[in-house]
């Protein structure tokens, strides 16, 4: 009886799945029709409609000619620009990041540099966010989970109430990203990739640039 059952309804789903096609080539015909009979009538009608569809598609391809070397633009100068900094000493690293700050809105942009400086090498205050202390790391190796602890150490210490920001030409190994973002007042990261964007001036470290940025780029 069961297997009587499974082949009854099997029957039905092919039936089924005849009647679905066969209803949709009876509309693809129709459709066909119709259009055959407009053109014949409307042929005025018809040339520009295939124009103006013809336009659209040659418009669509630029626009994404256009987008796809944009894009290709974009990676070529952040590859650029994580090349020069590659080639940095640290404290060219550090002198690299203060003047970016800069001109991201950051004011009173310090660099203290130093071995003894807790980790943090510039301070900086931005309007309506507070005091930041910044970390550099021009590192070839990924960042590990002492030196983040280290920085966290120093903003719970001697820069209490500062914000956190970690930048680094390396990554951070999984351990140390994972410290970072646990921690009470969670690091900004600004790892390799963030931080090309950043150096080409396509992303900010401060909150509301970097939303309106965000806004911008998605109204392109």
């Amino acid at each position: 009886m069961a297997r009587g059952s499974r082949r009854v309804r099997g029957k039905r789903r092919s039936r089924k799945r005849q009647e679905v096609w066969g209803w949709g080539a009876a509309g693809a015909v129709v459709v066909a029709v119709v259009v055959v009979r407009f053109v014949g009538d409307h042929p005025g009608w018809a040339m520009g409609m295939a124009c103006l569809l013809v336009v659209m598609v040659a418009g669509g391809l630029v626009l994404r000619h256009r987008v796809i070397q944009a894009a290709r633009q974009r990676f070529l100068a952040a590859n650029a620009e994580l090349e020069k900094v590659d080639q940095m000493s640290g404290t060219e690293f550090e002198h690299l990041v203060a003047e970016r700050m800069i001109a991201d809105g950051f004011r009173q942009v310090r660099e203290r540099g130093g071995s003894g400086d807790g980790g943090v090498d510039i301070t900086a205050v931005a309007a309506g966010h507070g005091r930041y202390a910044v970390h550099c790391k021009r590192y070839s190796k990924p960042v590990g989970a002492p030196d983040v602890r280290n920085f966290l150490g120093a903003l719970a210490n001697a820069f209490a109430g500062h914000t956190g920001i970690l930048v680094t030409s390396s990554r951070l190994t999984k351990q140390a990203r994972l410290e970072a973002l646990g921690a009470r007042e969670p690091l900004i990261l600004v790892e390799r990739d963030r931080l090309a964007d950043w150096l080409l001036g396509s992303a900010s470290l401060l909150p509301a640039r970097s939303a309106r940025m965000l806004t911008e780029e998605e109204a392109t």
